[in-house]
Formats: structure tokens, C-alpha cells, sequence
């Protein structure tokens, strides 16, 4: 599926990752061993406001867990998706709803019309990218590292 440029822009990225305060992840799982769990504890460790939305969980990595996008009752700056990409354009229309900036899919959730309901209301997207790994591409530990140079070598 082609995706267009702009939904994976190093300088959209790096925007998103240096603005937000507030992380809606929606389908945050309880589960340790879900990615969607892990990149929700990283995101805290490293200074985010995370917030869960699962209608299944009562708390999730210490939180508050929202059944949905409406019911959070404070500003959320991106919506950050862990679900099937035929979820998308009602998340995003939500993601519109509650005022969000950003709509951040992970990898593998893609979805066009999710994409264009959130770039033509004003959001910044971002499709089949993980959070967690770009924070530690352009801000993290892997920045330090050299890892941002976008070349990969084994040469010595």
C-alpha cells in the first residue's frame, strides 16, 4: 500500500515528538508483553503524559483508562493508534472531535481515509511508524548512537 510522503516526514516526526505533552494511546493493552504496553511505559518513563483508552481496563501503567477519546476530560495533543487499520477513520474523526494535533499510527495500522479525515481537519499524521522508536531514533538513546543518519552499514 503506498503511503504518502508527508505521513512519514523526519521533520513531522521530530514536531510531533518535541510539542506533545499529552498521548491518547488508543488500544493500550494491560498486557506486558504487547508492544502497545511497552511503548506506552516508554513514552511515561520519558516524560509524556500518557493516557489509556481501552473500554476493557479500569488503569493501565498506573492511569486512568478512558473507554474512548470523548470521555477524556483534559486536552490530548496525539492520538496515538494500536488498532486494526478499519478503526482509523472513526478514531480520527474522534481525534478531530476532542481538538488532538496529531494522529500517530503504528506500524502496520494504515489506513488512507483514516489519514485524509485527519490531515484535512488539521491534524499532523503519521502512518506505520512506532513512537517509541522514532523518540529513540531522533531523541533517545539510538540518537546518541549515530542511528538518525538514515545509513546502515557494517562496514569498519
Amino acid at each position: 500500500m503506498n503511503i504518502p510522503a508527508q505521513w512519514q516526514d523526519p521533520l513531522t516526526i521530530l514536531g510531533i515528538l518535541n510539542t506533545a505533552e499529552t498521548i491518547a494511546i488508543v488500544g493500550l493493552s494491560a498486557n506486558e508483553l504487547r508492544a502497545s504496553h511497552f511503548v506506552g511505559f516508554y513514552l511515561k518513563r520519558h516524560g509524556y503524559r500518557v493516557v489509556p483508552v481501552n473500554p476493557r481496563e479500569r488503569t493501565i501503567l498506573g492511569e486512568t483508562c478512558y473507554p474512548d477519546l470523548a470521555s477524556v476530560p483534559f486536552a490530548i495533543d496525539v492520538v496515538d493508534v494500536f488498532r486494526t487499520p478499519d478503526a482509523v477513520p472513526g478514531i480520527a474523526r474522534d481525534a478531530v472531535r476532542v481538538g488532538a494535533k496529531a494522529l500517530w499510527c503504528q506500524y502496520g495500522v494504515i489506513n488512507p481515509e483514516g489519514g485524509r479525515i485527519a490531515e484535512e481537519a488539521g491534524l499532523k499524521v503519521v502512518v506505520d511508524r512506532c513512537m517509541k522508536v522514532e523518540h529513540a531514533r531522533h531523541l533517545g538513546r539510538m540518537h546518541w548512537l549515530g542511528f538518525n543518519t538514515g545509513q546502515i552499514t557494517a562496514r569498519r
